[in-house]
């Protein structure tokens, strides 16, 4: 007996010192892991509610001097060794989760530093051309599009070895006619205005070819803002008209300013509809136009609009797609609104009441305007209650446990300026009150024409405009000034 005890010794002793130095060794893990935790926690404002990120890491710093005498101790070896390992367990999940979220974040502020359009030199289908390097001179709207009409021309140069002459025509539109008249072989043309041609010349894609194109990507000035200092901020929300790549720039059909006020608790959404007349800042050089045109001279011209319309300034912006759309509304479990006005779109019938919508009824909710008694108004009303729902939604806890998924979903097809730390800050604010958030509504109305009213974008189409009523306006303006200061 005395023997087999002397045996087993050494080896009882070697599973100790094994067991010792692995505990040594997950400790060490889980102080670094607590560090990043930490580290995490104070520079992007995660839980910075109730205290907790202060309560957090002093009990990750008392967890680790107990756990550090407790090795030294000696004792209780095996349990020790599950509990450090269980702890490395739940470090990783948290760091795993904020790193997602971070680059979630980095995704949507990296796409908003950037915006690209397409040029392209096209041709009519039935001409035989098919390559640049047949042309001497194309078609092209100097005065409104030099500097991306001179950067493809450029390209070509380096790429094909040939200068092309320009021939000044006075917008893309009278380019085209001219083209299709049998006047010019060729035309620039900037898929920011391709959708303008298609809404106003029929047939416009089985008219024309492409025969070179050109990707030009430009740095947003818009894209770093200040952290939020304050209780209340504007978020400039831009729905565009593409399927494409978000960075894409298009024209904006959704402009809605969401006013946002922390400490009441209170959001005010406020629509202007895409048809409203009004100067067109930075590439419209302040002349009159559709809104929605803004959109083509990029997401800053949208913004400096809306600012000089409302005299505001808007902290942050958000540009989502229709894909993004479609995405978000199932992501969330669909959307319930109430419906004021029965109508019929495409395959779906809305009637009055509580509608309860998947992503494609939500989309045709949102995009209907011919069958509603006051047209763009009141689609613009229907916009605002669909993101109304689903702010209510992506508030609650129920959305909150899908976040990964959304996260995952979205990441392509939104962009924002709105920094890591301010989103957590907002979050932070939601988590310690607990209190749901009164959203209301307000648009803009006025009086429409068809006509009219000159287009700086498209001046030889005679479109459908909306001459603002300025009581509505300044009306808009006093409330969000009301919101702004809690009132």
């Amino acid at each position: 007996m005395s023997s087999r005890s002397q045996h087993r010794k050494p080896g009882n002793s070697s599973k100790h010192g094994f067991l010792g130095i692995l505990n040594f060794t997950l400790w060490t893990l889980v102080a670094l892991l607590a560090l990043a935790v930490v580290f995490s926690m104070l520079t992007y404002n995660i839980l910075a509610f109730n205290h907790l990120n202060l309560i957090i890491p002093v009990f990750l710093g008392i967890s680790m001097v107990i756990l550090f005498f407790w090795i030294l101790s000696k004792k209780a070896k095996v349990i020790a060794t599950v509990l450090l390992s269980l702890i490395v367990v739940a470090l990783s999940t948290g760091l795993f989760f904020v790193k997602s979220a971070l680059d979630f974040s980095n995704k949507l502020n990296t796409t908003a530093r950037v915006s690209q359009v397409e040029m392209s030199v096209v041709v009519p289908v039935d001409i035989g051309i098919s390559d640049v390097t047949q042309l001497n001179s194309v078609l092209a709207p100097i005065a409104s599009d030099a500097n991306n009409i001179s950067m493809l021309l450029d390209h070509i140069n380096r790429n094909k070895g040939i200068r092309l002459t320009e021939t000044t025509s006075l917008s893309y539109s009278s380019a085209y006619e001219s083209l299709l008249a049998g006047e010019d072989k060729a035309m620039v043309m900037n898929s920011a205005y391709t959708e303008l041609l298609r809404s106003n010349h029929e047939d416009f894609d089985n008219k024309l070819k492409t025969i070179y194109t050109y990707t030009i990507k430009k740095k947003i000035e818009n894209s770093n803002t200040p952290k939020m200092n304050s209780d209340s901020f504007n978020i400039y929300i831009s729905g565009i008209d593409t399927y494409g790549s978000i960075s894409s720039v298009s024209r904006s059909d959704v402009n809605i300013i969401m006013t946002v006020n922390q400490k009441t608790h209170k959001v005010l959404l406020t629509t202007t509809p895409r048809d409203s007349y009004v100067p067109i800042a930075d590439g419209g050089n302040n002349q009159y136009d559709k809104l929605t045109h803004a959109g083509i001279y990029g997401v800053d011209s949208s913004i400096h609009t809306l600012e000089n319309l409302y005299g505001i300034n808007i902290d942050y912006y958000a540009r989502i797609n229709f894909s993004t759309f479609l995405k978000l509304i199932d992501l969330v479990g669909g959307v319930t609104v109430t419906n004021e006005q029965e109508f019929t779109s495409g395959n779906y019938q809305f009637p009055v009441g509580e509608v309860t919508m998947d992503s494609k009824q939500a989309l045709v909710f949102v995009r209907e305007r011919y069958s509603l008694v006051d047209g763009d108004n009141d689609r613009g009303k229907n916009q605002t209650k669909v993101i109304a729902a689903l702010i209510n939604k992506l508030t609650s806890l129920d959305s909150i446990a899908k976040y990964s998924d959304i996260i995952n979903g979205l990441g392509d097809s939104i962009q924002t300026n709105m920094p890591f730390e301010t989103m957590m800050t907002l979050a932070n604010t939601q988590l310690e009150t607990g209190q749901s958030y009164e959203v209301r509504s307000q648009a803009i109305t006025g009086t429409g024409s068809i006509g009219e009213l000159p287009s700086y974008a498209m001046p030889t189409a005679s479109l459908y405009m909306l001459r603002l009523d300025e009581s509505s306006l300044n009306s808009a303006k006093d409330v969000i000034k009301a919101t702004m200061e809690g009132n």
